[in-house]
């Protein structure tokens, strides 16, 4: 009789049997270890990729807080200038009324109430920034004062307001009204 098929005992496969199966796992292991590799590489590149993208955002950003500020310095500057032109454009229509005080002052017609009101409204005026220049003896300049009148003197060295017809205005250092005078200097 025959031995029946199958009945014969099997035996692990050694690598020694398996001719090629060595090549086979150094293979596979070079294959995981290459796709590790390119795993922590394209981790490395999105890291450096990252790290670019976050310092192109933060300069954008500093760049933008820098546009803003000074967008907010130029805002305010604005802001001051318009105020400014606005209370310099009421101070100029209100100096023929401060003119009008002086006069009745000068005359001695400002009494009782008109004297009040006069003061409050120069009180009130002086607050909001308007200076009054132009007094006698004070050294005459052409940026802010007008001549209206000339005389030569020989006790003057240099030129020299000598009367005020019209006193003079400033506000936020501009002149409003120049002070008209009189003046008096050497030949």
């Amino acid at each position: 009789m025959t031995e029946p098929q199958g009945s014969e005992e099997r035996q692990p496969v050694t690598p020694a049997d398996a001719p090629g199966i060595d090549e086979m796992m150094d293979d596979a292991i070079a294959g995981v270890i290459a796709e590790e590799e390119l795993a922590a590489a394209a981790v490395e590149g999105d890291v450096s990729q990252a790290q670019l993208a976050l310092a192109e955002l933060t300069n954008d950003l500093q760049r933008l807080q820098a546009e803003y500020a000074n967008y907010r310095r130029r805002v305010d500057r604005d802001r001051d200038l318009i105020r400014e032109n606005a209370v310099g454009g009421v101070l100029t229509q209100l100096l023929s009324l401060l003119d009008d005080v002086d006069r009745a002052r000068q005359h001695g017609e400002l009494e009782g109430a008109f004297k009040t009101v006069g003061e409050s409204l120069e009180a009130t005026l002086t607050k909001l920034g308007l200076e009054p220049f132009g007094a006698t003896d004070e050294a005459f300049d052409p940026m802010v004062h007008e001549a209206l009148t000339t005389e030569s003197r020989d006790d003057i060295t240099e030129p020299t307001v000598i009367s005020v017809y019209q006193s003079g205005y400033r506000f936020a250092g501009r002149v409003l009204r120049p002070a008209r005078v009189a003046v008096a200097g050497t030949d």
